[in-house]
């Protein structure tokens, strides 16, 4: 296993003269050893073409990358001792589960005691054991990508192993029963695992530290608590979360701020200027008619989801979402409303930015 890092940029094309021109910005970042990452962003964000980067499959046009601090930029994935486990599985259909789990090892002259011991190990933990003599041939999908998992989880001397979104072809629970399980593995084997998703749920539970990707920029490095209670980027507030967080336009001034055409007195001092407020709809609350800190809304819509209802209303052209309790007795549509924006959860931007 190995720490990590990252110092570099990079373009696919040669003469990169501004930031679309660039796959990945420019960036400084660590993984630790041992530990349990997640690359998250939408499709095009650079999450791929960082994973590759470390892999070994594709040489940064700018900077270096640093095993354990030895640079290894122009190394190939076999001298970084690197294990991958890509989109779709990856797999000898020919041979046996325990062929396929056992190859990586056999390659590297491991001897046949430690091989049996290591296939049994990594088969129970996904749960396989049962599985281990049948050909991969006649493998559904999904216990294929099984496999694929488990040959990059059987080799326990690797340096980090790479995971580029290997639950996409996975049936949703069984989908669910995977991260359960790769967490599973990673406290126990204490592997250095980097995973890449689009998919939060599966960054959030998989992850201990979740980087967040948008546009070429990791915008933000954190735990899951810390992204969904204090993002440092606009864009992770929005990301982060279903529905994500409600922004409204504002203008700080005098201790308060000005949102909707209605004066607000601030919980601190802030910089005067335009801003954003931000808040999730988990912590906007309906408050009494003229509370402070608090905007009259309109109900558009009421929606009773089962574990909750979500409220949506309007004030001055801008959209609120509210998450409240299912008991709870909500206002009709066309009726107002008001709830309460500003509080200890309530978080204020500028320039994308979060006001410390």
């Amino acid at each position: 296993m190995a720490r990590i890092e990252l110092d570099l940029a990079h373009s696919y094309k040669p003469n990169p003269q501004q930031d679309s021109d660039y796959a990945l910005l420019p960036l400084s970042m660590a993984f630790e050893d041992g530990g349990a990452y997640a690359l998250l962003g939408p499709s095009g964000c650079g999450k791929t073409t960082m994973l590759n980067i470390m892999s070994g499959l594709l040489v940064p046009s700018q900077g270096r990358v640093l095993f354990d601090g030895r640079d290894v930029t122009r190394a190939s994935p076999q001298e970084r001792n690197i294990a991958q486990v890509f989109q779709f599985p990856v797999i000898y259909d020919t041979m046996t589960v325990a062929e396929n789990l056992a190859f990586p090892l056999r390659n590297r002259k491991v001897p046949e005691a430690q091989i049996r011991e290591r296939v049994g190990q990594i088969a129970e933990m996904l749960e396989m054991s049962g599985q281990l003599n049948q050909r991969a041939a006649g493998l559904s999908a999904d216990a294929k990508q099984k496999i694929s998992l488990g040959r990059g989880l059987v080799r326990s001397d690797v340096a980090a192993v790479l995971f580029d979104e290997p639950l996409t072809v996975i049936d949703p629970h069984l989908k669910w029963q995977l991260r359960r399980k790769l967490k599973q593995i990673h406290h126990e084997l204490k592997l250095t695992l980097i995973y890449v998703t689009h998919d939060q749920i599966e960054a959030l539970t998989f992850a201990d530290q979740v980087v967040v990707m948008t546009r070429g920029r990791a915008v933000q490095v954190g735990t899951p608590g810390d992204l969904f209670e204090r993002p440092q980027h606009a864009f992770v507030g929005h990301f982060i979360g279903s529905p994500g967080m409600n922004f409204l336009p504002g203008q700080a001034q005098d201790g308060h701020v000005v949102v909707a055409g209605h004066r607000l007195p601030l919980p601190r001092a802030l910089p005067s200027g335009a801003l954003r407020v931000g808040v999730r709809p988990e912590y906007l609350a309906l408050a009494p008619q003229g509370e402070r800190g608090s905007l009259p809304c309109e109900v558009v819509r009421v929606q009773d989801v089962g574990t909750h209802q979500m409220l949506t209303a309007t004030v001055d052209g801008q959209v609120l979402k509210a998450r409240c309790a299912p008991e709870q007795r909500l206002p009709a549509v066309g009726e107002t409303v008001w709830l309460q924006v500003l509080g200890e959860h309530t978080c204020f931007y500028q320039n994308e930015e979060l006001l410390p």
